[in-house]
C-alpha cells in the first residue's frame, strides 16, 4: 500500500475462526415477497470478516477472479476503515461490485482459491465486495476519470455484463459509445434473468447510472439484426468498431412428447415476464402470465432455482424440481440451493421427464418421469445418468418450466456474415475479433453460458483488442519493458502507443 507497510504476517490461528454470517430474511416471510433475501453485512460484520484475510503474498484469490480484482488490497482498506479506498481498488477492474458481490459464484472462483479455505471456511470475499458496492451506491461514489475525446464511435450490441464492461473501457478511452438493447430497459440478463430477491433492479439501475456518467448512451427497444445489421453499423452508421455481447438466451428443450401443450414454457420466459415486465404485479401491469398451482421445474442450475423460487412467490401450492442427477451434481450455487430448500421447494433427484401429459384440452396435467442411476463419468466429468427400466411414475403439474440451458440467439447469425462455430455461437480469435474487421464479440454469445464476472472479463478483453485495432493508447498498460525488445521505443515512447495525433484525410 502506498506510504504504508503491510501488516505483520498473520497465521490461521490469529484470525477469527468462524465465517461471519450475513443477515437474511426469515424463510417463511421471504417466500411470500420479492424483497432481497440476503440482507448483507453491517459495518461491524464487514470489519470482523475482513480480519480473516491472511494477506498472503501469493494472492491465489486474485488469480481465481476472472477480472483480477486486487482482493487483499481492498480488504486491507476495509480493515483500515478506508472504505472509499476499497471501492477505488475494486472499480479499477470491476465497475459492478454491488452486482458481482451478489450473483458471482465466488465459491468456485476467488473464495475457491482462498488460502484460509484450506483449513477453515474461506474469507467471504463476495459479501465484502457487495458491502463496499452498496456503500458506494448509498454515498453516491463514482470514478469518472478525465476523458480526452478520440473521435471514434463505438457500437455495443447488448447491455448485459459483457457489453457494459466493454462500453465502460471504450468510453474511458475517449470513444463515443452507444449501447443498443433489444428490451425496453438496459441491463440484459441482470434485469430479465435474475429476480429482485437475489439482485434488486434498483442496484442494477444504480450501476448503470455510473456508466451513463461516463457519457455512454443507451438505445433501448433496438433489436440489432432486425432494425439494422452489424454490417450496416460498420459501413453506413459510422461506427469505427463494434462489440457484440448479446448473450445466449435462446432456451433449450428436451424434445419429448407434450412440449407444445399450454402451460409449458422456458425459465427465460417466466423470469423475463416477472422480472422485467412486472407480471407478478398483474393487473397493475398488463403482462399476462398463467398462474401455476402445481409447478414442475426441470433442471437444477441457478436459473432453475430462480424459476422455482419465483413460482413459490407467485402463489403456487406445490413447486417441485426434477433433476436427472443427484444433489451433489446440481450446478446451482450452494447458497441458492439452500435457500430454495428453506423456502419449501420439493426436490426429486435422479428423476427425468419422458413425456408431458395432456388433460384432453391441450393443457398440461402431469409429467411422466423415469428414475435414474448414476453410471460412469461423461464428457463433463460428472457421472452419466442411466434410466432404470420399469421405474416410471407421474407428477401432477399444470405448469412445466424448462431450465436446462440456453443456446445462442440466432438473429445476429442469420442477419450478418459473421462466422459462427458448429454450435451457432460467434467464432472469434484469441483477441475476440470476429470474421468482420472491426467487429468483436464476447461473453455467452462466444463461450456459451458462463458467469457474470466471466462475461465482464470478456468485455474488457475485447475492449483492449478494440483499442489496439483503433490505434488508441491503452492506459491500463502504460509502458512495455524496453529492455525486452530492442528498438521497441522511439524518443522514449513505446512504438505501439499510437494515438497522440492523427491526420484525417477528407474523402
Amino acid at each position: 500500500m502506498p506510504g504504508d507497510a503491510r501488516p505483520k504476517k498473520k497465521t490461521i490461528r490469529m484470525i477469527p475462526q468462524a465465517r461471519t454470517p450475513a443477515h437474511e430474511q426469515d424463510p417463511a416471510e421471504r417466500a411470500c415477497n420479492f424483497d432481497e433475501v440476503n440482507l448483507g453485512y453491517l459495518v461491524e460484520d464487514a470489519q470482523l470478516e475482513a480480519e480473516r484475510c491472511l494477506m498472503c503474498p501469493e494472492q491465489p484469490c486474485v488469480a481465481g477472479c476472472p477480472v483480477g480484482i486486487a482482493i487483499p488490497d481492498f480488504i486491507q482498506r476495509i480493515t483500515a476503515r478506508d472504505y472509499r479506498g476499497a471501492y477505488d481498488v475494486i472499480t479499477a477492474t470491476n465497475l459492478l461490485p454491488a452486482v458481482c458481490g451478489r450473483v458471482c459464484p465466488q465459491e468456485t472462483q476467488c473464495e475457491g482459491s482462498c488460502t484460509v479455505g484450506e483449513s477453515l471456511e474461506p474469507v467471504a470475499i463476495g459479501r465484502l465486495e457487495r458491502w463496499v458496492g452498496d456503500m458506494a451506491i448509498r454515498e453516491r461514489w463514482s470514478n469518472v476519470p478525465y476523458i480526452q475525446p478520440s473521435g471514434f464511435k463505438v457500437g455495443i450490441v447488448g447491455s448485459g455484463p459483457a457489453g457494459m464492461a466493454c462500453a465502460a473501457d471504450m468510453a474511458k478511452a475517449g470513444c463515443e459509445v452507444t449501447v443498443f438493447e433489444a428490451f425496453h430497459e438496459p441491463g440484459g440478463v441482470l434485469k430479465y434473468g435474475i429476480p429482485d430477491f437475489r439482485l434488486p433492479n434498483k442496484v442494477v439501475d444504480a450501476e448503470i447510472a455510473k456508466l451513463e456518467a461516463l457519457g455512454i448512451r443507451f438505445e433501448c427497444n433496438t433489436l440489432v439484426g432486425r432494425l439494422f445489421t452489424i454490417e450496416q453499423m460498420v459501413e453506413e452508421m459510422g461506427f469505427h468498431a463494434v462489440f457484440v455481447g448479446t448473450g445466449a438466451g435462446y432456451p433449450s428443450f428436451m424434445g419429448i412428447p407434450g412440449e407444445s401443450l399450454n402451460g409449458v414454457l422456458s425459465a427465460n420466459e417466466l423470469l423475463t415476464r416477472c422480472n422485467l415486465m412486472h407480471a407478478r404485479e398483474f393487473p397493475d401491469y398488463d403482462t399476462p402470465l398463467q398462474p401455476g398451482r402445481r409447478v414442475v421445474v426441470i433442471g437444477a442450475g441457478n436459473t432453475a432455482m430462480d424459476a422455482l423460487r419465483v413460482s413459490r412467490r407467485l402463489g403456487a401450492e406445490s413447486v417441485r424440481c426434477l433433476y436427472r442427477r443427484s444433489r451433489a451434481e446440481a450446478p446451482a450455487r450452494a447458497e441458492e440451493l439452500h435457500h430454495a430448500e428453506e423456502e419449501g421447494i420439493e426436490f426429486h433427484w435422479l428423476a427425468s421427464p419422458v413425456e408431458l401429459l395432456d388433460d384432453g384440452k391441450r393443457n398440461v396435467r402431469a409429467v411422466r418421469c423415469i428414475r435414474m442411476t448414476l453410471g460412469e463419468p461423461d464428457a463433463s466429468g460428472r457421472r452419466r445418468p442411466v434410466p432404470e427400466a420399469g421405474s416410471e411414475f407421474e407428477i401432477e403439474a399444470d405448469m412445466v418450466v424448462y431450465a436446462i440451458g440456453t443456446n445462442a440467439n440466432p438473429i445476429i447469425g442469420q442477419t450478418s456474415k459473421l462466422k459462427l462455430d458448429q454450435r451457432g455461437y460467434i467464432a472469434t480469435d484469441a483477441s475476440l475479433a470476429t470474421s468482420i474487421p472491426g467487429v468483436f464479440a464476447g461473453g455467452d454469445i462466444v463461450t456459451g453460458a458462463a458467469t457474470v464476472i466471466e462475461a465482464m472479463g470478456a468485455g474488457r478483453r475485447a475492449a483492449r483488442a478494440m483499442k489496439s485495432f483503433l490505434g488508441l493508447r491503452d492506459t491500463d498498460h502504460l509502458y512495455c519493458d524496453a529492455a525486452a525488445e530492442p528498438g521497441s521505443r522511439m524518443f522514449g515512447i513505446d512504438r505501439a502507443e499510437r494515438g497522440y495525433a492523427r491526420v484525417r484525410v477528407p474523402r
